[in-house]
């Protein structure tokens, strides 16, 4: 089932991209990833919704850079919604922030480790807005299906699910764009010590997978620079290469 967003659906005919910073460090970066990323999709006719986190919750150390918080953060990606006509998808971690976030927010994203939250998955369906939920490592795609159906238990039927490979054909039986994470994919957690490391060297190989195994939706994180990124640095794709790497991924996603 596809789902209209703005001017565009998301799991129809055209490749749509989630991508952007992994969390909202500065303006500069935010401001030069959006028109960066707008621009190549544009170019390559790939619907764009801009990413970008105003708290990541689940970090390695307690001493990792987590955003700039809620007001601030959301303060940022408003600035950008607007600046570039772009839709907007963040991730909330609690019920109370969904009415929030959604003000700004055209998707709210449900972390992987908070998938099963019932009242959250209920705050975000009740915003009405697109729910993207992340499957946790720790559940067999078949049990996606429950978290399905509390979002639609819940009045919305406006729902993506972020999964990997082998869930990709299971999960587009549930009649909802399937998304494929092509950065978080290539983590390491713990590879850094006290940080999560990564290597983005797979991260094209594994979004050309994903279209061949049917996604509808590819997220990325993209940094400007992404050595010098205040997290997932690692796993973060160079904006420089998202060209080449999104032109790639267009022609194997409208081959199949």
């Amino acid at each position: 089932m596809a789902i209209k967003l703005n001017n565009f659906e998301i799991g129809a005919n055209k490749l749509t991209i989630l991508a952007g910073p992994c969390a909202a460090e500065s303006m500069d970066i935010l401001r030069t990833t959006a028109e960066g990323l707008k621009k190549v999709c544009e170019e390559l006719d790939i619907n764009y919704v801009f990413k970008s986190s105003f708290d990541k919750a689940n970090r390695s150390s307690i001493t990792s850079y987590r955003g700039p918080g809620l007001e601030k953060g959301l303060e940022m990606l408003a600035k950008i919604k607007s600046e570039f006509e772009l839709p907007i998808v963040t991730d909330i971690h609690y019920p109370e922030q969904a009415t929030i976030v959604a003000e700004v927010a055209d998707i709210l994203q449900i972390p992987a480790f908070l998938c099963r939250q019932t009242d959250l998955l209920v705050a975000a369906a009740k915003t009405g807005k697109i729910v993207n939920i992340k499957k946790g490592q720790f559940l067999a795609p078949q049990q996606m299906k429950s978290l399905v159906k509390k979002v639609e238990d819940s009045g919305n039927k406006q729902i993506m699910l972020v999964v990997d490979f082998r869930a990709i054909p299971i999960m587009k039986e549930f009649g909802y764009p399937v998304v494929f994470d092509a950065t978080h994919s290539v983590q390491m957690p713990g590879s850094n010590g006290d940080s999560t490391g990564g290597d983005r060297r797979f991260v094209p190989t594994l979004a050309n997978a994903a279209m061949a195994a049917g996604a509808d939706v590819l997220f990325f994180e993209v940094h400007p620079e992404p050595d010098k990124a205040l997290c997932d640095g690692p796993n973060m794709l160079e904006l420089n290469k998202a060209k080449e790497v999104f032109k790639k991924c267009k022609e194997i996603f409208d081959i199949c």
